[in-house]
């Protein structure tokens, strides 16, 4: 089946709009424009999205739970009892689980954690694992961005005679009278049934955050934590940083001041563990991290350990403070995250042939196989969304085992967490959201459960999966991308959910000397040269290799979706744009 074509839709623009937002704001037309496309108008709003102020982060004592949960932890450690940190193993679990070790350590607490196996213990709190720590004398468990969801988990640990405190993000399973809410002695949740808290959108380590901070602030005495709390704090916002970017959680509101400062963070003073991940990953402390950084070359680092083998490995790094043990460990991080990308195209081809195969005019795509490893499926269906356009489940098996894991991605106007409701009776389990979640089968089970998916997505989209939208902020003539308009554009970062990098359409395009370039044998990327009038700029595609004919069957006409760039090299400066998507023919047809 041939990748689904994108239907471009360019926003409309109102000047007069957009003159008065520049005017009050102080900002240019282009910025106030981009502003207003992301449905910000009012300029107070637009002022406090700009400048990102520290102290626009809400108190955490606003935080359903948050105070009740600090004073348990705060008599834990006075009563000097043995806590349990337990952090889900993606890179949010990670460092929500950092942030509170790295505090409850500082406070003399004695204090562990765990990271769950992703295979063997799976997803949420773990019966089995809890009896193994009241039999360690561990009494007090905290989870980090999982737990909303473990209802029968919380039984064992109430049994146990467990305090339980569960911090998370994730959404609750409902019941006929509304959310199901496991029995716990403190639930910590931006979205629990009757709060009022400002903003609901909180990562896991965002709600970890805002728990160590009331933590530090009892400890303190007073609303003004101590200094030597305060330090630790700014490290944990650079922490929490990184697990909302990764998370993919709406970078807006107090989302978008934690990730503005916490990046400037790990810039300026990062950890031992974190400038090793720095150094690892390739970047250069002195340089703006950006959330491009975050996503495409840290947390793919801090993520493989907990696909591949145990997250425990992610959080020793994040709070080390031995750099022998830190570099070591992020030697180890480097080659799982290889592996991994290894795997991740190795699937995503296997995967591509089984749709094209057996499976082409199914309404989505549900494929599985005995090969795939569980940790890797995730990303796998990631890529099949965005080259078929349709909701995806890639389902991993092992010979011999009679459940098989899977991990879903979906599409706009599809919640695919209510999907696998409906398929509830042949699961043996599931959770997540409406774009993401991940479910255990039956492997016998296999057959029926992607025949009862199509039919609900069938019914879902009676005429077929809408074709994917591109949404493109302006069009604009090469001429118009100098330095000062990216400069301008810069006051936007940080980029992410919600407020996505700004794209941009230039038609009536001459192209000019595509090639294919990669390392190695493997080239899944081309770059090319785009002239309109006097201009001529670089443009890079990544992982576009496959569209090579596509651009230079013709006369080298074409349009361009885009995200300008400056690139450094060897002192020089220069824009060049990162090509989005692309289509033949001097005018490209909106929608």
């Amino acid at each position: 089946m041939a990748r689904t074509e994108k239907v471009w839709h360019l926003l409309s623009s109102d000047s007069t709009a957009t003159n008065r937002l520049a005017a009050a704001v102080r900002v240019s037309p282009v910025v106030a424009q981009l502003l207003l496309n992301r449905e910000i108008s009012d300029p107070i709003a637009a002022r406090r999205f700009l400048d990102c102020p520290l102290n626009g982060l809400h108190s955490p004592q606003t935080l359903p739970g948050v105070t009740e949960a600090a004073e348990r932890i705060a008599k834990a450690i006075i009563d000097k009892r043995k806590i349990c940190i337990y952090g889900d193993y993606d890179v949010d679990g990670v460092t929500g689980t950092s942030i509170l070790l790295r505090l409850l350590n500082k406070l003399g607490a004695d204090v562990q954690f765990h990271t769950p196996l992703r295979l063997s213990e799976g997803y949420g709190l773990n019966s089995e694992k809890l009896r193994e720590l009241v039999r360690s004398e561990v009494s007090l468990v905290v989870s980090v961005d999982c737990g909303i969801a473990s209802l029968a988990e919380a039984e064992v640990a109430k049994e146990l005679g467990l305090e339980l405190i569960v911090t998370d993000h994730h959404e609750m399973k409902t019941g006929l009278d509304g959310p199901l809410l496991p029995i716990a002695a403190t639930l910590v949740h931006p979205r629990l049934p009757g709060s009022t808290y400002p903003f609901g959108d909180l990562s896991g380590a965002g709600v970890a955050f805002k728990l160590a901070w009331a933590v530090a602030q009892r400890a303190s005495g007073s609303d003004r934590v101590a200094p030597d709390l305060r330090e630790l704090l700014l490290d944990a916002v650079g922490m929490a940083a990184l697990g909302l970017v990764a998370d993919v959680v709406p970078l807006r509101d107090e989302n978008r001041i934690l990730v503005r400062h916490g990046l400037e963070r790990i810039r300026t003073h990062p950890s031992v563990g974190l400038k090793a991940l720095l150094a690892a990953a390739g970047v250069k402390p002195e340089d703006t991290i950006t959330s491009e950084d975050v996503g495409f070359r840290l947390a793919p680092r801090l993520n493989a350990a907990g696909r591949l083998g145990c997250a425990l490995l992610a959080v020793q790094l994040l709070t080390t403070n031995s750099v022998s043990t830190a570099a070591d460990l992020a030697k180890v991080l480097e080659g799982q995250n290889s592996d991994r990308q290894a795997r991740e195209r190795k699937y995503t081809q296997q995967a591509k042939e089984l749709v094209d195969r057996d499976h082409a005019k199914d309404p989505a795509v549900v494929v599985s196989s005995l090969d795939w490893h569980a940790g890797v499926v995730g990303i796998v269906a990631s890529r099949l969304v965005d080259h078929y356009g349709k909701p995806a489940l890639v389902i991993a098996a092992t010979a011999g085992e009679e459940v098989a894991t899977g991990s879903g991605r979906s599409i706009p106007g599809f919640a695919l967490h209510t999907a696998l409701q409906a398929c509830d009776e042949l699961l043996e389990g599931h959770g997540g959201h409406a774009m993401a979640a991940g479910f255990k089968v039956r492997i016998d089970r296999i057959a029926a459960f992607r025949n009862r998916f199509h039919a609900y997505v069938a019914n879902h989209f009676p005429g077929g999966a809408p074709a994917p939208r591109l949404i493109l902020d302006a069009e604009v003539p090469l001429s118009a991308l100098t330095f000062s308009l990216l400069k301008d554009l810069d006051k936007l970062e940080p980029y992410g959910a919600g407020n996505p990098k700004p794209k941009f359409l230039a038609s009536g395009l001459k192209a000019e000397g595509a090639r294919l370039i990669g390392t190695g044998e493997v080239q899944k990327h081309m770059d090319f040269r785009v002239r309109q009038g006097e201009t001529t700029m670089r443009c890079v595609a990544w992982n576009m290799a496959d569209r090579l004919e596509e651009l230079t069957s013709g006369n080298g006409d074409c349009c361009i979706a885009f995200t300008p760039r400056i690139n450094e090299w060897k002192g020089n400066r220069k824009i060049e744009l990162q090509i989005i998507d692309l289509k033949p023919g001097k005018t490209a047809t909106l929608g």
